[in-house]
């Protein structure tokens, strides 16, 4: 488990593909930039961009992990070299700073407004169908390993073309901590939605079947 807070901003510095062709994954070596690992062993579970990844190498200043291609095609970032988010898994002697983060991307998003409003931003990003039902004013979202709050949700079109467009305010700290500085119109990012939406979902759709 994670909260959604970035604990350093780490870089990808190369991307290594694993024996089996087409179907297979990559190695990832990331430095980890500002993130201790003197406390991280073999095994360890690190949320880079938002995706929960398992430490298989690590030195002092960097580590290694093994992304499936399944992975790879549910997530964005993980196959290019460019600075990630990164957090090191929740121990129970922590803050809750931000909500709890299973690391799952449950989809891609897309930027639709990246803009300053006074000394902050403003983020607007569209979510895929699936995702729409689990926005709301006021709640939780994770864009890219960022714990966030919902400010403005707006549904668009009905039915199986309905898509959720949300806002989300990013004051100037997270802009400097995190690399969602770099988004731009029309960039794609991981999100993950907050884990009571999920089980509050499921408990209602199963008891409406059951009527």
């Amino acid at each position: 488990m994670f909260t959604g807070i970035v604990a350093a901003i780490g870089k990808i510095e190369s991307v290594t593909p694993l024996e089996g062709g087409s179907f297979a994954g990559v190695r990832l070596n990331i430095n980890a930039g500002g993130l201790p690992l003197a406390d991280v062993a073999l095994g360890d579970s690190i949320a880079i961009n938002g995706a929960c990844m398992t430490v298989v190498e690590k030195d002092d200043s960097s580590f290694r992990v093994d992304v499936s291609r399944e992975s790879l095609n549910c997530t964005v970032g993980l196959d290019t070299l460019t600075e990630v988010n990164l957090e090191k898994a929740l121990t129970l002697n922590e803050r809750l700073g931000g909500h709890l983060v299973s690391g799952h991307v449950d989809g891609l998003g897309v930027v639709r407004k990246f803009e300053g409003v006074g000394e902050s931003w403003e983020l607007v990003i569209e979510a895929p169908h699936e995702l729409a039902k689990f926005l709301a004013f006021k709640g939780s979202i994770v864009v890219n390993g960022v714990s966030l709050t919902v400010n403005r949700v707006t549904d668009i079109g009905t039915g199986k073309d309905l898509v959720c467009q949300f806002s989300i305010n990013l004051i100037p700290h997270t802009i400097a901590m995190t690399t969602l500085k770099h988004l731009v119109v029309g960039k794609q990012v991981n999100l993950e939605i907050d884990l009571i939406a999920r089980y509050v979902e499921r408990m209602v759709s199963v008891g409406a079947a059951g009527k």
